[in-house]
């Protein structure tokens, strides 16, 4: 005979992110098993990602090709200019205006056949690199609608390296990876990328400072006074980066290096890049030598590593945005991304995941705290809830559950949630029982029986405008097992929704 109505409530479900990694049976029930276009929103609610808004009509010259770069420079005057790359070709947005720039020096313009470039900025110019291609510089100060080489800037002297990496920092330019020498870092004098000759400008072989035998430089940051040399086994630490003739090697990590070069990105706190185990944190090395590197993406290992083999690495784009306080790296041939919550790490270090479906092309943090991507065809902004015009599909499944009695059947009465956003918003609630996929289905509509608005922060809800509509539902459910799953799918279409609660009710049958 069945016992009374038990219940049960998950309260921010889904605030570990995914797992993916461990064992199902063995993890709490903050984790999620499955969070398609997710973000682990500030109130600590498994919510809808926003989506991406062009900036800008559509231009010929770039046709329905993706941007591939997206740099920022606010000129002294403090005009600012997007400058993106894709098509072969470079571009400039200002405001909603977008237009190619087009060759301003003298002789013959440089071939362009890719779109890889690295780009830094210095001294109010923008400087581009790319392997086996002249080195182009855009001065606004000098023309608003050209570019020209590196070469043909006032006062050149030296030789700029054909260069795949750039960096600007502590004052200077840092360059290297051309297709001859991958071992060699360039760095030009203070304040002037034009002279690589004299002055404080002079190079860097690390061929002979490897530790743990041969490699090659695959991407340089700065952090916090030291420069930091990636390759792809290894990391070399040089302290004192700000003077170049006194610098000195500081640290160096072995087993561990960078593999996409366009993956290293500074949180102020912190450097993320990618290796090949995995999403890994810089700063904890520096502050305790004894201690490894924070694994970042530790419960989502696996997956995230089998896109790799699928990916032109050049081609993987990443971005911290800290108004979301999330990095987010793109895989473009599996068209999905892995974001990463970094407000408070888990407590094995970790950070929290979810996966998008939204794979941009590249990424740049502005300086309004705008998250820009590259699409086909635009440079667009993280914002709204379409892509574009079209709806997306939003998928949220917990973990499985057991009450404390794993081997006690179940009887499924109802299944609670509360939910904030998403006005008449249609949601298929789903259910399924010991570790099986056929899961059962209820379709509610959100909004048809308002019990709350709020306009307050008392739900952190200050994200959204206006008064947002926290919605109480219960559905019949059905079935039995020891253990269940619950689910939410939707398609995103122009509101933001999110999980604030699930309340679980059952009856205790039989043990098994």
């Amino acid at each position: 005979m069945s016992e009374s109505l038990i219940t049960s409530s998950i309260v921010a479900p889904g605030f570990y992110g995914l797992n993916t990694q461990e064992s199902s049976i063995e993890l709490n029930n903050g984790y999620a098993l499955q969070a398609f276009n997710v973000v682990i929103d500030k109130s600590g609610r498994v919510g809808s990602r926003k989506g991406w808004q062009p900036r800008h009509a559509t231009l010929g010259a770039l046709g329905s090709n993706p941007v591939k770069n997206i740099y920022e420079l606010i000129s002294g005057d403090g005009t600012k200019y997007i400058l993106a790359t894709g098509n072969n070709k470079l571009f400039k947005l200002v405001g909603s205006t977008f237009s190619e720039l087009t060759y301003g020096g003298g002789g013959t313009a440089p071939t362009i056949t890719a779109s890889n470039w690295s780009i830094a900025a210095l001294n109010d110019k923008v400087y581009f690199l790319q392997e086996g291609h002249s080195p182009l510089v855009f001065d606004p100060l000098t023309s608003t609608t050209t570019y020209k080489r590196v070469s043909e800037l006032s006062g050149y002297l030296g030789t700029i390296g054909e260069c795949d990496i750039a960096l600007s920092a502590y004052g200077r330019l840092w360059i290297a990876s051309t297709s001859a020498d991958k071992q060699t870092i360039q760095f030009s004098d203070l304040i002037d990328g034009a002279n690589w000759s004299t002055g404080t400008s002079g190079t860097l072989d690390v061929s002979s400072i490897w530790t743990n035998g041969a490699d090659e430089i695959t991407g340089l940051a700065a952090h916090n006074g030291f420069l930091i040399i990636f390759g792809r086994r290894q990391v070399l630490v040089y302290q004192g980066a700000q003077d170049p003739n006194t610098m000195s090697l500081s640290d160096s990590i072995n087993g561990i290096g960078c593999i996409a070069k366009h993956s290293i990105q500074s949180i102020s706190t912190d450097v993320l890049f990618l290796s090949d185990s995995g999403i890994r944190s810089f700063a904890r090395t520096v502050q305790e030598k004894s201690m490894p590197m924070r694994d970042i993406s530790k419960n989502v290992r696996d997956d995230l590593l089998s896109l790799l083999p699928g990916e032109d690495l050049k081609n993987v784009r990443a971005a911290y945005n800290e108004k979301e306080a999330f990095y987010v790296i793109s895989f473009p041939t599996a068209k999905l991304s892995y974001c990463f919550d970094m407000r408070s790490p888990l407590p094995e270090g970790a950070a929290k995941p979810t996966i998008w479906t939204l794979a941009p092309t590249a990424m740049f943090s502005g300086s309004d705290r705008m998250l820009l991507l590259g699409t086909p065809g635009y440079v667009a902004e993280y914002d709204g809830y379409l892509d574009n015009t079209s709806t997306y599909f939003f998928s949220y499944f917990g973990n499985y559950i057991d009450f404390g009695a794993p081997t006690t059947e179940k009887i499924l009465k109802k299944i609670g949630f509360t939910m904030v956003g998403g006005v008449a918003q249609p949601v298929a609630v789903k259910w399924g029982f010991d570790y099986q996929n056929n899961y059962r289905t209820e379709t509610v509509t959100l909004g048809d029986q308002v019990i709350y608005e709020y306009g307050s922060a008392e739900y952190g809800l200050a994200e959204y405008s206006g008064g947002i509509e926290i919605d109480q539902k219960k559905v019949n459910a059905h079935g039995r097992g020891k253990v269940l799953q619950f689910g939410f799918e939707t398609q995103i279409n122009g509101q933001p929704i999110s999980i604030q609660k699930i309340d679980v009710y059952v009856k205790q049958g039989r043990i098994v």
